[in-house]
């Protein structure tokens, strides 16, 4: 879609929410738009059955199939769905013709898809939005509508991982140094679980620090470290038999 009434179409769009979607779609469309044409898209006969059936179980036409997809997903991720394409060369359907010299003889053709939609768009365009439109319907793709006000879903994803890895410099500056010759003594032991040496905590407290320090470095946590969590193991193992 092209021009500022196809921009405030796809902003009214974006911002309404998933249950609303559809009723969005059908409001936007109402929205003025270029002068409309009708496209013959060449495609696969098994690629205009399923858009046929799609259009025909949605109880609309394979213009508003198009339509739907252009209105409510970026114009990248269109051009970046892979081209169904034209059909094979024996790929063909039969027609009879209905007007001209050869009116009411057949005629061998293309298997097409016939499309009203705004003038200027390219076959290719409109084909990979049907395409676009038999993968979301079946479930091979998701939609995920966000408000455009707030931070996007791939915007919190990076912040997250600036937390993530802000967190790990925390924990790390805050953790005592690996003992790169393992734990020999109860001292080294006691200090690898954040317990002061030449005191003599009972065993139920240094299980209580184990725990809460394993849930900090355990591998499968966002700030685990592995070298971090096997000598936690080893001193409560030392402390446990050395008690």
């Amino acid at each position: 879609m092209r021009g500022a009434a196809a921009a405030e179409a796809v902003s009214r769009v974006k911002k309404t929410e998933d249950g609303r979607l559809l009723d969005a779609i059908r409001e936007a469309t109402k929205s003025p738009t270029q002068r409309k044409v009708s496209y013959a898209i060449p495609c696969a006969s098994a690629f205009r059955d399923a858009v046929t059936l799609l259009a025909e179980s949605r109880k609309v036409n394979v213009g508003d199939i198009a339509r739907s997809v252009m209105l409510t997903m970026p114009e990248s991720t269109v051009q970046a769905m892979e081209d169904p394409g034209e059909p094979d060369a024996d790929d063909r359907e039969t027609v009879i013709l209905k007007s001209g010299p050869s009116a009411g003889k057949p005629w061998r053709r293309k298997p097409r898809l016939q499309v009203r939609m705004p003038a200027g768009l390219e076959v290719v365009t409109i084909r990979k939005a049907l395409a676009l439109a038999l993968k979301l319907d079946r479930d091979a793709l998701k939609v995920t509508l966000e408000d455009a006000a707030k931070p996007s879903a791939r915007e919190r994803l990076a912040d997250q991982a600036e937390e993530i890895g802000r967190l790990r410099s925390v924990i790390s500056a805050l953790s005592s140094e690996i003992l790169s010759n393992g734990i020999r003594t109860r001292e080294e032991a006691l200090y690898v679980l954040g317990i002061a040496p030449g005191t003599y905590p009972d065993m139920q407290t240094i299980k209580a620090r184990f725990r809460m320090l394993a849930t900090i470095h355990h591998p499968d946590s966002d700030i685990g470290n592995h070298e971090r969590m096997a000598q936690l193991n080893d001193a409560i193992a030392f402390l446990r038999k050395n008690q």
